[in-house]
């Protein structure tokens, strides 16, 4: 009876596909595990098995697996579990699940290389006709791919002849392909046995009188020795004996040091743990308690805490409660920023139980950090993470905590799948029978909307920590200023008089502005032509650290223009402006202060946040000028004053959810400021002075917002009373885009009516040479997801049959931000 797998493949195909396997290959295979199987004409890719049976399939021959990758599982089934759940939900394929949920380095779509074996000598091995052509061909070419196996032999099944040749050690088949991972060696040395002993060692010193340099690496050895019984490493050794690798080396030939590698985690956190016992104030107190009998109730609880108000503190008690049941804990972070500061903090009280995940890691420290999660490794007790993180293999989850829930940042735009990780969070603590905890200043307007429906717990903290006040907002009527010529630049008076007096005080000050570069356009003052990106619709932004024009979007770049490029003349200017020109304009007002921005150009290392972050909390800096990265709730002690450049900037956006994000980024923001004894400031710079939400802001007044943005959002059938799936129709010929767009747009307003926006070309109607256009489907609450689902399946497979439509693509972006 022969047997057979599903697989998943890391392609995105609808469904999953069935190869055949021998009944010896089936007793090895568990779900979870990695085979490389054929697919298509002659390529070969690693699959997950996702189920066994022995139903062959009806339509297709099933073909036999190439080999089994795996001793054990990659993948847990409740891993599988949420695959299926994000692929069902989101609308995209299991296989773009699987290419975003697994590291690079599991998943290699590439042949096999065959090599002779070192050593190999063709009278000492009895080989078959087939296994001698394979090592002639050999020998007349250094490496085989299997395709160029498949040619030499004529046939389609080379595996089990490879196999064989493997077995009797005649080649070897090159495993780079399949594990890209290698562990990390660190090269340590010590001293040969027999010069343990104190007559041999004396004798050993005496002989090496006449290499002075030899002499002093040894004496170097005894003297660490004897502070420390770890192993040494070999770069220690040199940079403490001030000798070089060559000197070691002869040491090593001469039989008196050994060397030897051992494996070490590339993730490693250099800080002594200072396991300080949290106290809770007693407002804390009474939350954390409060949020103990919510999720008693409940699996999901909403923590509403003002800025400062020590949520983190309450999330490490929480914490410490659930690892001591010897469960893991995940923690999700927006920014990648913020899991620096974090670090240090949970790593100090819980020691080397902390991971961190996050896409500035390498493909090899991500392996290592899967692995880890994997095993239930006591290293791997509590996780920190960004989005990606939701897709570790947990053995045992009890707690995940999503901090500042409201960030869009949860949500990924491009490539599938697009997944929420808050929603996604809710659904995997749902798996393991987990609580989750949703903490924000600022709760986005579903949350908040569940939480008062009773659908999720509800706990406010509404004090900041050690009764701080909250900081004074004032906003500024730059309108007025311009007026009466009190702008200095993009500076009122007032900002500068407050930036100067908290200077005095040895404090420091952070500025915000929302768009990078210099400025977002260059104009000429004679003909008015302004430099466009040749591939999108935006004009070109200035950046004067690189003295180029940029786009944001497609990244094409050209050197600043000296003249207009339409009419020659030399009469050009910058309109708007970003954070460079914002650094650019204090430093010539405040020359004797040392000035740090923080936005996407100065943060591209692995560490360049955390060198950015840690400068400003050591007061090397005393103004930090930075993009929204500034507002995900990192906590500034020293922090007088916050400044926010323009606030129009942000309310001036046709999104329905402009107003709600506005408030949340400018209160954030403020949030950064007074957070110790002293009471801080916050100045908002506005054309717009009496904006409902910037009045908002400034009284802080999160629930007026809510009951505003609420009563707008039901008028207008948006979240959280209707979903939304919005679809994106995009193609290089401006006519197709057009066209496709109005038969979806038609084919589903025939079903759905008046509940069918669009379509409509957006704001950047064209990027990278591809014209998009939007429909939106707003799905009334009691509407049945599943079945619209089903329903949108069927008119995308039309649409997909059109062959005039074959060069169009349709991203469904499912609940889009």
């Amino acid at each position: 009876m022969p047997h057979f797998i599903d697989v998943i493949l890391p392609l995105p195909l609808d469904k999953r596909f069935t190869y055949e396997v021998t009944p010896e290959e089936s007793e090895v295979i568990r779900l979870g595990m990695r085979v490389a199987v054929p697919f298509g004409k002659s390529k070969i890719y690693t699959a997950v098995v996702a189920g066994k049976h022995k139903n062959a399939p009806q339509v297709y021959e099933a073909k036999p697996i190439s080999q089994i990758l795996d001793e054990s599982p990659v993948v847990t089934k409740t891993q599988l579990e949420l695959w299926r759940w994000i692929a069902s939900y989101y609308m995209c394929a299991e296989g773009e699940v699987l290419k975003a949920a697994l590291p690079g380095a599991f998943l290699l779509e590439s042949e096999n290389i065959v090599q002779l074996a070192p050593g190999f000598d063709q009278e000492e091995i009895e080989l078959n006709d087939e296994e001698y052509l394979v090592t002639e061909a050999l020998q007349r070419q250094s490496s085989l791919k299997i395709q160029e196996v498949m040619q030499v032999l004529d046939k389609k099944s080379v595996l089990p002849v490879l196999n064989r040749l493997v077995a009797k050690k005649a080649v070897v088949l090159d495993r780079e392909i399949y594990e890209q991972y290698t562990p990390k060696k660190v090269r340590f040395v010590k001293l040969r046995e027999e010069f343990s002993a104190e007559k041999a060692m004396h004798q050993l010193l005496d002989d090496l009188g006449r290499a002075p340099k030899q002499r002093e690496v040894i004496l170097t050895y005894f003297n660490l020795q004897a502070q420390s019984k770890k192993p040494l490493k070999v770069k220690t050794l040199t940079s403490k004996s001030g000798a070089s690798s060559a000197t070691i080396k002869s040491l090593i030939d001469k039989n008196i040091l050994e060397e030897y590698y051992l494996e070490v985690d590339r993730v490693s956190f250099k800080e002594e743990t200072a396991r300080g016992e949290i106290r809770l104030s007693e407002l804390q107190e009474s939350v954390f308690q409060q949020i103990r009998e919510n999720l008693k109730e409940q699996n999901v609880c909403l923590l509403h805490g003002i800025t400062s108000s020590g949520k983190t503190e309450v999330y490490i008690k929480l914490i410490e409660r659930v690892i001591a049941k010897g469960k893991q804990v995940l923690y999700l972070l927006p920014e990648i920023a913020l899991t620096t500061q974090l670090i240090q903090r949970l790593r100090n009280y819980f020691g080397d139980q902390v991971l961190v995940f996050h896409s500035k890691y390498s493909v090899n420290e991500r392996v290592e950090v899967y692995n880890h999660v994997l095993q239930n490794n006591p290293k791997a007790r509590i996780v920190l993470g960004a989005r990606s993180a939701v897709f570790l293999p947990f053995a045992d989850l009890g707690l995940i905590i999503t901090d500042e829930e409201h960030e869009t940042t949860f949500k990924q735009f491009d490539p599938a799948p697009r997944y929420n990780a808050r929603d996604t969070a809710v659904v995997l603590a749902n798996f393991f029978k987990a609580k989750i905890l949703l903490g924000s200043a600022t709760p986005s307007l579903e949350s908040y909307f569940n939480a008062k429906h009773h659908k999720y717990g509800l706990v406010e903290l509404d004090r900041r920590y050690g009764n701080v006040l909250e900081p004074e907002i004032e906003i500024v009527d730059i309108k007025t200023k311009h007026k009466k010529k009190k702008m200095t630049g993009h500076f009122s008076d007032s900002l500068l008089q407050e930036i100067t007096a908290a200077l005095k005080e040895e404090e420091q000050v952070i500025l915000f502005q929302n768009r990078r570069g210099f400025s977002p356009i260059l104009e000429c003052n004679t003909c008015g032509h302004s430099p466009q990106c040749p591939n999108c619709d935006v004009s070109l932004t200035y950046h004067s650290f690189s003295r180029q024009l940029r786009c944001h979007y497609c990244g094409y770049h050209i050197a600043m223009q000296q003249k207009c490029m339409a009419c020659d003349s030399t009469d050009i200017s910058t309109k708007g402006f970003g954070t460079e020109q914002i650094e650019t304009e204090l430093k010539a007002l405040f020359p004797d202060y040392k000035i740090g921005r923080m936005d996407q150009d100065t943060t591209r290392g692995k560490y360049a946040y955390e060198k950015i972050i840690t400068a400003f909390e050591q007061h090397e800096l005393d103004i930090l000028v930075g993009t929204q990265m500034l507002s995900k709730g990192l906590d500034f002690r020293n922090v007088k004053l916050v400044g926010i450049m323009n606030a129009d900037n942000l309310l001036n956006f046709p999104d329905f959810r402009a107003h709600e994000r506005s408030f949340q980024l400018m209160l954030q923001v403020a949030g950064r400021a007074g957070r110790t004894k002293k009471r801080g400031k916050v100045l908002i710079q506005s054309y717009n002075p009496h904006h409902q939400i910037v009045q908002q802001v400034s009284t802080n007044d999160y629930k007026g917002m809510y009951k505003d943005q609420i009563e707008e959002r039901y008028n207008y059938k948006y979240p959280p009373f209707y979903r939304l799936i919005k679809f994106s129709i995009k193609s290089r010929d401006y006519s197709k885009t057009n066209e496709s767009a109005a038969w979806l747009a038609k084919a589903l307003t025939n079903v759905f009516r008046e509940n069918v926006l669009g379509p409509e070309f957006p704001p950047v109607a064209r990027i990278r040479n591809e014209y998009y256009k939007n429909i939106l489907l707003k799905i009334p609450q009691k509407q049945s997801l599943g079945k619209t689902k089903e329903v949108v399946n069927k008119v995308l497979t039309s649409f997909n049959a059109v062959p005039a439509f074959r060069s169009v693509r349709v991203v469904v972006n499912v609940d889009p931000m």
